[in-house]
């Protein structure tokens, strides 16, 4: 037991103070002294012994081995009180120990948080961002460093698939955005998260990048790509034709891009996940499914094809064999799967001409010369057969069995479908466009220009439709009353059936370059003949080379042409309203050139002495309409004739002449 672990004696258990005596002095026994001396490392036999009441001395100079042992003050001693043992207070090393703890978690905290505050103006220690190494970098440096290595991923299409797919969406119009200063401020500046404060020692690992994402961007972008992604599902098909149906194609599931999901993962992976993409996907089913033929196939197809049906027609009846009923039936989908669609008008047309008592065709309004001007002949209503009425109760029973299979079909007005009222709204009162050619002495040529006008006269061109003089003149062939005559075959003069027929061609573009007609194709001769006003040709080749024109007003176009007898000359008329105002300018000829020698080896050859120039030309026309010049329809061009050469029939005289050419140009009609 410590000696500070008892009360002394003379101590008042009350007080824990000695009361002391004035007039008493106490010595120590021997024993204690030398408890007390072994207690502080003295000789026992160097002790100095002071009364109790005496104010310490230092010890002798002398002895420097000498200890000076202070007396305890005597205690004050109660002669009243009872001498009883005096219990220790406890120590509060608990407190002790917290204190001590307490402590030096605040020393860790300290440290912790000027650790944090010392290096939050850099990156930590092995840190990537989709794929970017910033590891220890200033906050500029890292956000520099990563601007720069993902600058590429960043505006780079990204490339997306479905399936064997593939298809790309821009990032800035799908509204996606890398904010790099948000990346690196997610780690770096004043933080107490333990990750990035302890990542400043261990290291941080991968971390994510910021990005911005506008959804509804995004997936306008998935949607617009889908288009070229998406299968579309293989709807079942059933063909009916010569009297059998059969299953033409199989149905088959599509695949489609899920869009919400496809939004949700591009805007989590575009900039660090793999490329391509792999969109997630959904399944279409197609509409017509087997469930869908096997149905049409019992309840269409087989009634269809198991017998006639009859129509009753008042009085008379007609058959339709299942061939007829065949050819006229079509299986649609509709709402409820695969439906039977009839055409009326071919199944009225057989029993007209089957059950001639029917009724009467109904005849289209017709507008035609009468004493040199158009006249309207009205159109005609007929009686008979009400297709769609028809096709309703013909396609009801063509699926019914027995007696069922009779369809009564009643006779009404039918009208025509060019009507008299139409007719006359096409306002083909004036001549709005005309112009004349003379055509020189060549009776043979002069039939194909007969031929030629009389095919295009009367021709009718709608608002907003196309004249093709390959197509009024029909076919060029002797059949069609057609004749060979003279043309111009690469470079040469030459015979082809329909000699004579550019004539036409240019006499009509003319007369529709002049009435504001839009200019679709025309293309002048390769040489220039002085019938037809330079620059302002059409020549014509069948089937490659066209001359057309189209109706730019909102009137009809009747087209008028025949060949003057009296006069000689080719005439094209064009009657509507008057629409465009029209000026048409023509240059000076210019850049002129000069005829050569050519040889021609072909056995046809024609020698020709040649003799006239070649020179360009530029033609401009402006159309006008209340005042105001119209861009669209107003053009220019520029064109440039070849020289009338000498042409010898042969081989040349010497590969070294100068004037042995040959020439090559398209195959024209000679004009």
């Amino acid at each position: 037991m410590r000696d500070d672990d008892v009360t002394p004696e003379g101590v008042s258990p009350a007080s824990g103070e000695p009361e002391a005596d004035p007039d008493a002095t106490e010595v120590r026994p021997s024993e204690q002294a030398a408890e007390q001396t072994a207690a502080t490392d003295v000789d026992p036999e160097a002790t100095v012994v002071r009364p109790a009441n005496e104010e310490p001395v230092a010890a002798a100079a002398d002895d420097p081995e000498a200890t000076v042992v202070r007396d305890p003050v005597p205690p004050s001693v109660d002669p009243e009180a009872t001498e009883e043992p005096v219990k220790p207070k406890p120590r509060r090393r608990g407190r002790k120990i917290a204190l001590g703890v307490g402590i030096g978690v605040v020393v860790l905290a300290g440290a912790y948080v000027g650790a944090a505050w010392y290096l939050g103006d850099r990156v930590p220690q092995s840190t990537t961002v989709a794929g970017v190494d910033i590891s220890g970098l200033p906050v500029q440096d890292a956000v520099e460093q990563l601007e720069t290595q993902l600058a590429g991923p960043t505006t780079d299409p990204v490339p997306i698939q479905l399936g064997e797919t593939a298809a790309s969406i821009d990032p800035a119009q799908a509204g996606l955005t890398f904010d790099a200063l948000a990346t690196v401020g997610r780690f770096t500046g004043f933080t107490l998260e333990p990750q990035v404060v302890l990542g400043h020692i261990f290291g941080l690992g991968a971390q994510e990048p910021v990005v911005e994402v506008d959804d509804a961007a995004l997936t306008a972008a998935l949607e617009t790509a889908s288009t070229d992604l998406d299968k579309a599902p293989v709807e079942g098909v059933i063909e009916l034709a010569d009297g059998t149906a059969t299953v033409a194609t199989e149905p088959e599931d599509g695949i489609s891009v899920d869009i919400p999901a496809a939004a949700e993962l591009v805007a989590a992976e575009w900039l660090t996940g793999q490329r391509p993409i792999e969109l997630p996907s959904e399944t279409t089913a197609p509409e017509i499914d087997d469930e869908q033929i096997a149905a049409a196939m019992s309840n269409i197809v087989d009634p269809l094809l198991s017998g006639p049906v009859t129509v009753q027609l008042n009085e008379e009846q007609a058959s339709l064999e299942p061939a007829l009923l065949v050819e006229a039936a079509t299986l649609s989908p509709g709402a409820s799967g695969l439906e039977l669609t009839i055409d009326g008008q071919l199944l009225a047309d057989h029993i007209t001409e089957a059950v001639p008592s029917v009724g009467e065709t109904p005849q289209d309004a017709q507008i035609v010369f009468d004493g040199g001007v158009p006249t309207v002949i009205p159109a005609v209503t007929g009686t008979g057969l009400d297709p769609d009425q028809l096709a309703l109760v013909v396609g009801e029973a063509a699926v019914a069995e027995g007696d069922a299979r009779v369809a009564v079909a009643g006779l009404a007005a039918t009208e025509a479908d060019f009507t008299t009222e139409e007719a006359e709204a096409l306002g083909i009162v004036e001549v709005v466009g005309e112009y004349a050619t003379p055509y020189p002495y060549d009776p043979t040529r002069t039939e194909n220009l007969v031929n030629g006008t009389a095919h295009i006269n009367g021709t009718l061109i709608k608002p907003g439709e196309e004249f093709s003089l390959i197509e009024a003149l029909g076919p060029i062939t002797a059949a069609n009353g057609y004749v060979s005559s003279g043309v111009v075959e690469n470079g040469f003069a030459t015979t082809a059936m329909g000699g004579g027929l550019s004539q036409v061609s240019t006499t009509t573009f003319n007369a529709a370059y002049e009435a504001g007609m839009e200019d679709i194709e025309h293309k002048p001769h390769s040489r220039w003949f002085q019938r037809y006003p330079p620059g302002r040709e059409a020549t014509i080749y069948a089937p490659s080379l066209d001359m057309r024109w189209g109706n730019n007003t909102p009137y009809g176009v009747l087209v008028q042409a025949w060949v003057g007898t009296d006069d000689n000359q080719v005439h094209v008329r064009l009657w509507s309203t008057a629409y465009w105002d029209v000026d048409i300018t023509s240059s000076e000829k210019y850049r002129f050139t000069s005829p050569r020698t050519v040889y021609n080896t072909s056995p046809e050859c024609k020698p020709e002495s040649g003799g006239a120039s070649g020179f360009t030309i530029d033609i401009r026309r402006t159309l006008t309409l209340d005042g105001e010049v119209n861009d669209e329809y107003s053009d220019s061009y520029s064109w440039t004739y070849s020289p009338w050469n000498r042409v010898v029939c042969g081989e040349p005289p010497s590969d070294d002449d100068e004037e042995a050419e040959t020439t090559e140009a398209e195959s024209t009609d000679e004009g």
